[in-house]
């Protein structure tokens, strides 16, 4: 079949249209023409082409993708609708000395983007305290209450960060107590909230065009045009102007562990951010990497999303929301080590909390038939599960199940039950959510094509699960094919080195419209296979000349895929990606094994 074939037309790659996992295998599409220009015009070897080629980049435009720059990519914030209004604003209450506060989210897109708005208040000598609303007994968001708060600790302006662009009603109610309120936001919208300002790539009628950024990208162009503002009124003449290259490190932190698109300036934003945090200046990141026991040194998506992000996350899951941006917003280094110990020993507790759900959950689902193939969407529900982990663990679920997974912790008490879930590709979780509300099926829900949030009457929740399952049977068809997992090249054990890794690094950083590169082998047996950590599976995979290369499956001992690897079977295909195994001056590489294929089974 010819590159560039429509995605379900593709055929198997090494013959695998259904894995242990049950997924199919195809290679990621590319046009051998835009392939070979690559190849010529800036002499890449071919996967690495092919890569690129596959991620739509061409021989014209691919200089800007691998070294991608802020000064080629940064939108004119006035593109921005309300930019200009909500500088003002800031710039006005700064210069005339009003009290200012940030009202913020308490994942990590919400911390950096508060840490970002309080370094430039103190650089221009004001002070910003921050706000973060508890997940447990205020909700998401602003509300009456909270606004009520801010009044009463004398406000004057309140800029949201990373929430706001829902909220009507709060922002109804600031309307009234006469609190004036700016929204940074990059949440889908309904309704225009009635604020001074709203700004959001997101809101209908904005033509920046940047609808991929998070809030803390969004929140990186509003300090330029806080920069602007401040320096057209003459007020750099006794201070210097803030320098923003600085603060990278949380515009990327932000865009990668919320999960955005990473192209154009927002990729711009994320690479050139990396670069920053690899100075390990900012002391909360410093000190976070050191509790966590990581070395210091380059920066890349791993480190925000794999050994920051969690611990940042956890003090919003489950201890106090407003940990993460402090720990972003400090100085002090005496203060960033308590806060990284504290967030740590959190992050410590949430995993255990986390295993707990998921291993509970698994048995229910397990027990009740839910997972099995006629059934379109997995609900599943448990007395006092922890609210901030059901997320996580409808991710894990779904990843086990390649199918939409919600979590309910149940309030036997009240009768209620807060749900969490996570989708696949193809099924809008969030539009069957809201159909959902709609029919009176739950108390509240809503949410976006891949994940959603829910409130349900216990006596409902078998209900719930019928209608979604109804629902959705007619998507899974399609689901199933663009849930295939794509492979970029084919590889054996001896071509894994560093050379092949440092060379598609290049292509970092990964995120949405950047997948990271996968990798296929096949004819390798798993030698020396050992259980590993929590259900966690390491071995040698080993070609037919001998060769081999250290491999390790996450999560998987009790799936299909893993039970293969230990039992060291042979002649199995694998795919997945290269990471560094760096120890002891060793720069090595290992083989993170996504999806493991029998082709006798095939």
């Amino acid at each position: 079949m010819a590159d560039g074939a429509p995605h379900g037309a593709l055929s198997a790659f090494l013959g695998v249209e259904r894995s242990l996992s049950g997924r199919a295998w195809r290679q990621r599409a590319a046009e051998p023409e835009v392939v070979r220009g690559l190849m010529q015009g800036h002499g890449l070897i071919e996967p690495l082409a092919r890569a690129l080629a596959a991620r739509g980049q061409n021989a014209a435009g691919v200089a800007d993708f691998l070294e991608p720059t802020l000064r080629a990519w940064f939108p004119d914030p006035s593109s921005f609708l309300d930019m200009d209004v909500a500088a003002e604003a800031i710039v006005d209450a700064v210069a005339g000395g009003a009290s200012v506060h940030v009202f913020a989210d308490y994942d990590v897109d919400g911390a950096s983007s508060a840490a970002l708005l309080v370094r430039w208040f103190r650089a221009m000598g004001a002070d910003l305290p921050i706000y973060v609303p508890d997940r447990l007994t205020e909700g998401y968001g602003p509300s009456p209450r909270a606004f009520d708060a801010l009044k009463a600790r004398g406000a004057d302006l309140v800029v949201t960060v990373d929430c706001g662009a829902a909220a009507v009603t709060a922002l109804e109610h600031a309307a009234e107590i006469g609190l004036k309120v700016v929204v940074v936001d990059h949440h889908l919208m309904r309704a225009t909230p009635p604020a001074l300002a709203v700004v959001n790539p997101n809101r209908p009628g904005c033509g920046s065009g940047q609808g991929n950024l998070a809030a803390a990208g969004v929140v990186f162009v509003l300090l330029a045009a806080l920069n602007r503002e401040a320096r057209r009124r003459g007020l750099f003449a006794a201070r210097p102007e803030p320098d923003l290259r600085q603060w990278l490190d949380l515009a990327a932190l932000g865009a990668i562990c919320d999960v955005t698109g990473l192209t154009g300036f927002n990729r711009a934003l994320a690479a050139q951010g990396l670069r920053v945090m690899s100075g390990w200046a900012n002391p909360g990141l410093k000190a976070l990497l050191a509790a966590a026991g990581a070395e210091p040194g380059p920066a890349g998506s791993n480190h925000a999303g794999f050994i920051l992000g969690p611990r940042i996350n956890a003090g919003g899951r489950i201890g106090r929301a407003d940990l993460g941006a402090r720990l972003l917003s400090t100085d002090d280094p005496v203060e960033a080590g308590e806060l990284a110990a504290e967030l740590h020993a959190l992050n410590l507790e949430r995993r255990e909390v986390e295993k707990q759900v998921t291993d509970a959950a698994v048995r229910k689902v397990e027990a009740a038939g839910h997972h099995a193939d006629d059934r379109s969407v997995v609900v599943v529900a448990g007395d006092d599960w922890h609210p901030g982990v059901i997320g996580i663990v409808a991710g894990r679920l779904r990843e086990r199940w390649r199918k939409p997974v919600i979590v309910v912790g149940v309030d036997a008490v009240n009768g209620v039950g807060k749900g969490s879930g996570r989708s696949q590709p193809g099924m809008d979780l969030g539009r069957a959510v809201q159909a959902a509300w709609d029919e009176g099926v739950l108390l509240s829900g809503g949410g976006h094509p891949m994940a959603a949030g829910l409130t349900v009457a216990v006596d409902r929740i078998e209900e719930l699960s019928d209608f979604l399952h109804a629902r959705l049977k007619d998507r899974r068809v399609e689901a199933a094919v663009l849930d295939a997992l794509e492979i970029d090249a084919l590889v054996e054990p001896r071509a894994v080195d560093r050379a092949l890794f440092d060379g598609f690094q290049k292509l970092t950083p990964h995120g949405p419209g950047n997948p990271e590169p996968v990798f296929a082998m096949e004819g390798v047996v798993a030698r020396e296979p050992a259980p590993m950590g929590q259900g966690h599976v390491r071995c040698r995979l080993t070609g037919p000349d001998g060769a081999s290369v250290r491999a390790v499956a996450w999560r998987c001992a009790d799936l299909p895929h893993g039970r293969a690897l230990l039992m060291g079977q042979g002649g199995l295909a694998v795919a997945g990606r290269l990471k560094a195994d760096d120890w002891n001056g060793r720069r090595g590489v290992q083989f993170e094994i996504e999806d493991v294929a029998d082709p006798r089974a095939v």
